[in-house]
């Protein structure tokens, strides 16, 4: 294979949009091939553990399928604006973070973004469950204008593509929520270059297609 790393992704997937953001901040060279979360080719399924994207692929046999190590991996070979902060100090803090966002956060996205695959309780049930996260956001910003320090972070990239998904599920009743710390930091996030590169258009890949670049 191409001496390039290869990331398959899907566009609109927020583990997926965390790892495109920190390899474009990284200024990573990285051959992106766009896939469908729900019908991933074989090139796919191929390298990934989990059956699922992001995987970031160096060589046939070395790989990063998790989104949280590639966001690592990225910020690490180049951390232009200090997201790491001094000696890692950011990237402890954000790691018990990514705890809640990518576990119980995330279950409860799930369910409130996917009501119909849940009898036993409401969506409403799910994002009250996921307002608890959100309401913890909103007390860091009161404290800093992003979620560590009065700079982005790792940690503001590490969770923004979540609390996008989450507003997005019922857009009129996040706008309304009382997190006015919380919509202006989404605000800002969703106005960095590196957002609007990530969310660019791009044909699915298949097979033979032309190599495109992150």
């Amino acid at each position: 294979m191409s001496n390039t790393p290869i990331l398959y992704s899907s566009k609109n997937c927020p583990f997926c949009l965390r790892a495109r953001v920190a390899l474009l901040y990284a200024k990573q060279k990285i051959i992106l091939r766009n896939v469908e979360f729900t019908n991933l080719p074989a090139e796919a399924l191929a390298v990934s553990s989990h059956a699922t994207v992001p995987s970031l692929v160096f060589t046939d046999d070395e790989y990063l399928d998790e989104s949280w190590d590639i966001v690592k991996w990225a910020t690490h070979q180049c951390d232009q604006d200090n997201w790491l902060g001094q000696d890692g100090e950011y990237l402890n803090d954000t790691e018990m973070l990514v705890e809640i966002n990518d576990h119980s956060f995330t279950e409860d996205l799930r369910h409130y973004k996917n009501p119909a695959n849940d009898a036993e309780h409401p969506p409403e049930y799910y994002r009250d469950r996921g307002e608890e996260f959100l309401e913890e956001l909103n007390d860091m910003l009161e404290e800093n204008d992003f979620l560590l320090a009065s700079h982005m972070t790792i940690a503001d990239i590490a969770v923004f593509p979540f609390v996008r998904a989450f507003a997005l599920v019922d857009k009129e009743w996040f706008d309304k929520s009382p997190y006015p710390k919380l919509h202006s930091w989404l605000s800002g996030m969703l106005d960095t270059e590196w957002y609007r590169d990530a969310m660019k258009e791009h044909e699915i890949w298949e097979p033979g297609s032309e190599d495109i670049y992150l």
